[in-house]
Formats: structure tokens, C-alpha cells, sequence
């Protein structure tokens, strides 16, 4: 609409309106300040997105029952891989697969050391009532035990190549958060 009055208009053009800078003033062509972050808030907001991401890799191997993942150790590594690894296989071989999304809440409860930490402990409350096992042959729900909300603590650490994994995980029973 607007391209159609300039057309019929009187051919006169205005110019655009000047901005001025105040004398001696050049416009400002850098980006705004940015924020660094402390060697300990890295390493939480790090320790944190590497169990999220964990969790996430475990949850798509779910829906297959991949247990031979490769994106497994992406943010996992001893123990909890294992364990991660264990679950699934034990799911392929029950012929079970599991479909839906649980919710996290997790948070960083210490950083050792504390100036420049290596380790995270992360405290959680995981609900999986919405993340349940299903025969792959069927489709039907394994069993009908109701999810709940866990406490999940883990152990997060700073590997030699910079990256952070989650080493450890513990999930209690439903019911304990």
C-alpha cells in the first residue's frame, strides 16, 4: 500500500530525517558489554548443562532402547554411563522402550574446590509419571506402577579435555522429593 501512494505522489522526495551525533562523537559500533562469568558460576552453568544434557541423550536412547548409543558419553562417563548403558540393555533384551519426557529441577548444591572447582554435586527432583516403559512389539504399557517425583543426586566433573561429565548418579524411589 505503502509503495503505491509513492507512486502516485508528485515525484518530490524528502529526504530521511538526519540522526545527529552529539560534536565530537563518532556512532558507537561496538556490541554491548558483555558479562564474564566467575570461574565458579562457569563451572555450575557447565556441571548443569552437561546433566541436563545427559538425561536428554538417555531419554532419546530410551525410545529405542539403544543401550550402544554413541551420544551415551557425550556427557556421561564411569559409573554412570555404565549404569545408563546397563538400563537400556536390560530394557532391549525385556523388549521394552520408553516413551514421553520426565521433568527436571536440577540445581547445584557444592563445588569443590571452591574457587576453581572440578567437581559439581548436583541435587534433583525428577518426575517420570509422564516417562513410562512400553512392550516395542505392542505398543501397550509394560505395567501400570505409577511414576512419581525422585531425588536424584550426581556427581559432575571436569574432564582433561575441558568438558564436563556427569560420573555418577544415584535415583532414589518415587516419592522421596
Amino acid at each position: 500500500m505503502l509503495m503505491m501512494l509513492a507512486a502516485c505522489g508528485s515525484g518530490a522526495t524528502t529526504p530521511p530525517p538526519s540522526v545527529t551525533q552529539p560534536t565530537g562523537q563518532e556512532p558507537s559500533t561496538s556490541a554491548p558489554p558483555t558479562t564474564t562469568l566467575s570461574a565458579v558460576d562457569k563451572a555450575k552453568q557447565d556441571g548443569l548443562t552437561s546433566y541436563r544434557g545427559m538425561w536428554q541423550d538417555f531419554v532419546t536412547a530410551g525410545t529405542t532402547s539403544d543401550w550402544q548409543s554413541p551420544k551415551l558419553g557425550r556427557y556421561a562417563t564411569g559409573i554412570a554411563l555404565t549404569n545408563m548403558s546397563r538400563a537400556l540393555y536390560a530394557d532391549h533384551y525385556n523388549g521394552l522402550v520408553t516413551k514421553g519426557e520426565p521433568t527436571y529441577e536440577p540445581s547445584v548444591s557444592s563445588v569443590a574446590p571452591p574457587d576453581n572447582p572440578n567437581k559439581i554435586v548436583i541435587t534433583d527432583c525428577s518426575d517420570d509419571s509422564r516417562w513410562l516403559k512400553y512392550k516395542a512389539d505392542t505398543g501397550q504399557l509394560a505395567n501400570d506402577t505409577p511414576g512419581g517425583r525422585h531425588l536424584i543426586n550426581a556427581i559432575v566433573q571436569k574432564q582433561a579435555d575441558g568438558s564436563w561429565k556427569v560420573s555418577e548418579y544415584g535415583v532414589h524411589e518415587a516419592g522421596t522429593c
